[in-house]
């Protein structure tokens, strides 16, 4: 889960990620711990979309009109915040409202952010993803993998960014995402109460030091957590320069196929994440253990099942396909 939550919080292009666990293992805690390691991002300080200053692709309309009227935009510094989606949440409250008697008698088009809105350039999460309606998961979907939200109503439409890191938790047992929304989702992992007891343990004591002294609780933790916030920044700036070699594109092609995969969207995945999970490693190119890493995570949702069947993944057929780690399979 660690891994998953990191690739995607230094690069939303993997496609977020989908959190599958039974109740009380920490899914919704881990989240919303993300933000305290994300760096803070340069803003349009009288956005209301929190617009990129200069990259264009991450701008409004109406930033956009300011830069080309001449106008100099106010710049600031925010952190990252995790904007979470109610399981009620309509289409509208979700994507934005319209006003079209103001457009129809003004011509001026009355745009009332939704949540998509709130989430650009934060965290998306949304607990129990299996419980929200499948149209709003898909219009979900739809603007995370295209970065645009268009909301169109009686022949007005209005656009505007909307990119974020998307993350969806969810308990199996009440219910399962229909294949088609699974598949959309760039990773996935499952999450399970631990078995060992000494680990168990040392839950239940940082439990227990927390809620005796929070503010102790961080200050002990304060390094660890600056040292993984610098990891993701370095990762970010050295993400531009990984190089991923023809072999290891092949090795990932090799991966989707013997492991009966649908499409070609899992090899894509696999190849964004390898080359995140190698900035992460500080390295500038992509070897066999970032790609089995990525295979395990890009996989595990889209390998082929019998009806009524749970997820397994095969992680020693994976470990069998690359060079130097096991026999090939067959």
């Amino acid at each position: 889960m660690k891994r998953a939550l990191l690739i995607n919080a230094v690069n939303p292009a993997v496609g977020g990620v989908l959190i599958r666990g039974e109740k009380g293992t920490a899914k919704s805690t881990a989240v919303r711990a993300l933000v305290d390691i994300l760096p803070e991002i340069e803003v349009v300080a009288d956005c209301r979309f929190g617009c990129h200053p200069t990259d264009r692709s991450m701008m409004c309309d109406e930033c956009l009109a300011r830069i080309e009227a001449g106008e100099s935009i106010p710049r600031g510094m925010r952190k990252m915040k995790v904007v979470e989606l109610p399981v009620g949440a309509t289409e509208d409250r979700v994507v934005g409202t319209l006003d079209i008697e103001q457009a129809i008698k003004k011509g001026e088009k009355a745009f009332e952010p939704g949540i998509l809105a709130q989430a650009h350039r934060n965290v998306l999460y949304i607990d129990e993803v299996n419980l929200l309606d499948d149209h709003v998961v898909d219009v979900l979907l739809d603007v995370a993998a295209m970065g645009v939200n268009v909301v169109e109503r009686e022949g007005v439409s209005y656009s505007h960014p909307a990119r974020f890191v998307l993350i969806g938790t969810m308990n199996p047992e009440e219910g399962e995402l229909r294949p088609q929304l699974l598949d959309r989702f760039g990773l996935a992992v499952d999450v399970a109460g631990i078995e060992d007891i000494a680990s168990r343990v040392e839950v239940v004591r940082r439990r227990i030091r927390y809620e005796s002294d929070p503010a102790g609780f961080a200050e002990e933790w304060a390094a660890e957590q600056a040292s993984l916030k610098e990891r993701v920044v370095k990762a970010k700036e050295i993400l531009p320069e990984v190089n991923i070699p023809e072999s290891m594109l092949e090795l990932i092609a090799r991966i989707a196929v013997e492991m009966g995969v649908d499409g070609h969207r899992a090899d894509i995945t696999m190849m964004k994440a390898s080359m995140t999970l190698a900035a992460l490693a500080g390295k500038r190119a992509v070897t066999e253990e970032e790609v089995r890493q990525a295979a395990d995570l890009a996989l595990l949702h889209r390998t082929r099942r019998r009806p009524f069947e749970d997820f397994k993944f095969d992680s020693a057929k994976v470990e069998a396909l690359i060079p130097g780690k096991g026999k090939q399979a067959s």
